[in-house]
């Protein structure tokens, strides 16, 4: 088991965990996943080191609670254990000094694209981030990225703060302003990492997107991260996560992250009943002390 030794809200839903794990905190490389278990008859999800201590033998990890097994993880506070946490898995991200260097991050996304920012940057790049969310509220880690990155660009769909606009919006920007750009990385939802890749595609810049497709297992075995890169098919959980963006198939990939919509939402409606039922339980005994 693995005790919480911070959790704390960075915004609605999104939740920042540092987790005791010294084993998986002196290995760790920027890019890399654990496979988290809550409790013993949970479901396997795949979240990403935003960061480590391998002083302190911790990692840190950032959730959105979307699903049942998030909200659930969303739910735990310092001082309590997740059963399992499995790591470091898959390849670390390709580091090199490229020249200058692009992070895109949308939502939770930031936290993903985070410590490869600071490793970029770290390799001599020049690092510019543009970290994007739908309000002004769901724009996280931006102090963070300051002190890595040499250009720091929050951007919101509502204008609420920094760019009104997309991501892409802000990349298209750099590029008509005449930046050089070497190197872009995106992570974020499908649709946008899709989008970044068909702005860079005509530029010839060199794009990587860390994919997110149903994973099981993060070994390979089960095939359920299957993805289809340059016409092959390849096991996100090994082969990646990280692909040149402009050899996936995100139609395919997107198809297959919506396999289980049904069962997903049957779970998550199930959880948030008993969760009120909890929550009035725990009222009616405070009231009745």
């Amino acid at each position: 088991m693995n005790k919480i030794l911070e959790a704390r809200f960075l915004a609605p839903d999104i939740k920042l965990f540092r987790i005791e794990a010294p084993l998986i905190a002196q290995k760790r490389k920027a890019g890399q996943f654990v496979i988290v278990r809550v409790h013993e008859y949970g479901e396997r999800i795949p979240l990403t080191i935003a960061d480590s201590n391998a002083e302190e033998g911790s990692i840190t990890i950032i959730v959105q609670g979307i699903g049942k097994t998030t909200k659930l993880l969303n739910t735990l506070e310092a001082g309590n254990h997740i059963l399992d946490v499995v790591g470091p898995l898959g390849k670390a991200s390709e580091i090199e000094n490229f020249g200058t260097a692009v992070s895109i991050g949308g939502g939770v996304g930031t936290a993903i694209a985070y410590p490869t920012a600071k490793a970029l940057k770290e390799a001599g790049n020049h690092v510019i981030s543009i970290i994007g969310g739908r309000t002004k509220e769901l724009v996280i880690l931006e102090d963070e990225m300051l002190k890595v990155c040499d250009e720091v660009y929050p951007t919101t769909d509502d204008g609420s703060y920094g760019f009104h606009g997309l991501v892409t919006d802000k990349l298209k920007e750099l590029i008509s302003e005449g930046r050089k750009i070497d190197f872009v990385l995106a992570i974020g939802p499908i649709p946008m990492m899709a989008a970044v890749a068909e702005v860079t595609r005509p530029y010839g810049i060199k794009t990587v997107v860390s994919l997110n497709p149903i994973m099981v297992d993060g070994t390979g075995m089960c095939g359920g991260c299957r993805a289809v890169v340059n016409g092959k098919t390849m096991f996100v959980c090994v082969d990646g996560p990280e692909f040149d963006a402009h050899q996936v198939d995100f139609s395919i990939l997107a198809k297959r992250n919506k396999m289980y919509l049904p069962q997903e939402k049957h779970s998550l409606e199930k959880f948030m009943c008993n969760l009120d039922k909890m929550a009035m339980e725990v009222e009616n005994a405070r009231v009745n002390a």
